[in-house]
């Protein structure tokens, strides 16, 4: 397997979102270093800076590791168990199928996973032998796990509805709202997407929801089960927090400012509504360094990641599904999508 001292050898592919020791999404070296299994060995970067100030910064938990502009080269040389790609969404589909063509054990790639869903198709095809881990943090995050698990006991019955509340744009961060519906609904295989994506033609030349607008949308489960997600509005700022409404057959489950609060209304006690208990993070973003003992432990044990190939796929997909059935006037569009061309680049990342 390549396993240097036990550990998983690491390579990071993108690191601009890493040059301090603050844990926080995105900083992945930080979660890295917080699992013992894993070691990271090499860097690539397009910029000599940003090279030079990771291994600054880094210097005293991996020493003067080597630096490339050349991503190629860097697995050549470098033969990683883990590929970690930070990189624009434009450069994921080539270089995770490098990576596995190169022999990596896993791959974690952050959001948003690709430019269009041939491209998707590519890269999820690269990790069908390997597990992937598409970083949408929300899947490690304890207090949606425990909200999951009480939606699955059945805390407001069999599930009719979930709306999500926010999306800020399509691609880009759309990913985390489409990934936690389904999670929250079990899962279920998505099969149709009707929607409309936000007029924007009133925004400046240089505005970002000219390149990723918002939308709202109908997401049909293949149990029958519509789930729903609605803008943010064109003028709010940096957006509304993520918050859903779960439907259920017993009652209503309100999750609030990003799973911060929670509380459940049941249709046999109308007059009350009562919080949920949540666990509180007890660290700075947990869900780091869980994400990478998930795919640690996939490695090793030859299993699958919690945001894996079949998530990866149903998360990416919606978003563009929106886009086609937009410009059919909201018609319903059966998954998979036909066109798999459609370009949506997103935003600028880094020095890549």
């Amino acid at each position: 397997m390549g396993i240097r001292d036990e550990k998983l050898a690491v390579v990071i592919a993108g690191c601009h979102r890493m040059l301090n020791r603050t844990p926080g999404s995105h900083n992945f070296a930080t979660a890295f270093c917080q699992v013992e299994e894993t070691e990271v060995v090499a860097v690539f970067d397009l910029g000599a800076d940003t090279r030079a100030e990771f291994v600054s910064c880094w210097h005293d938990v991996w020493g003067d590791i080597p630096t490339y502009d050349d991503y190629p080269k860097m697995l050549k040389e470098t033969k990683p168990d883990i590929i970690c790609i930070a990189t624009r969404q434009t450069m994921h589909a080539e270089q995770s199928a490098l990576a596995a063509e190169s022999g990596v054990q896993g791959i974690m790639c952050d959001k948003p996973l690709v430019t269009s869903l041939a491209e998707m198709d590519n890269l999820i095809s690269s990790c069908q032998n390997i597990p992937l881990l598409l970083a949408l943090d929300r899947r490690w995050f304890e207090r949606y796990i425990v909200l999951g698990n009480q939606i699955s006991a059945g805390i407001i019955g069999e599930i009719k509805s979930i709306v999500a509340y926010g999306l800020p744009n399509l691609i880009n961060h759309g990913c985390h709202w489409y990934d936690t519906l389904l999670a929250l609904a079990g899962d279920i295989e998505p099969v149709w997407v009707s929607g409309f994506v936000d007029d924007f033609l009133a925004e400046p030349e240089d505005s970002r929801r000219r390149m990723d607008p918002s939308g709202r949308a109908q997401i049909g489960l293949a149990n029958g089960t519509v789930v729903y997600v609605t803008p943010d509005g064109l003028h709010s700022g940096d957006g509304l927090p993520i918050s859903f409404e779960v439907v259920g057959e017993t009652g209503r489950l309100f999750i609030l400012n990003d799973a911060q609060q929670s509380f459940v209304w049941k249709s046999d006690n109308p007059s009350q509504i009562q919080p949920v208990e949540l666990p509180q993070d007890i660290a700075v973003w947990p869900a780091g360094p869980a994400m990478v003992r998930d795919l640690v432990q996939a490695i090793k044990t030859g299993s699958r990641t919690k945001c894996d190939v079949d998530q990866a796929r149903r998360t990416t997909e919606i978003g563009f599904a929106i886009h086609e059935s937009s410009k059919k006037i909201g018609a319903k569009v059966d998954l998979p999508v036909t066109e798999r061309l459609l370009c949506i680049e997103s935003f600028p990342w880094g020095n890549e």
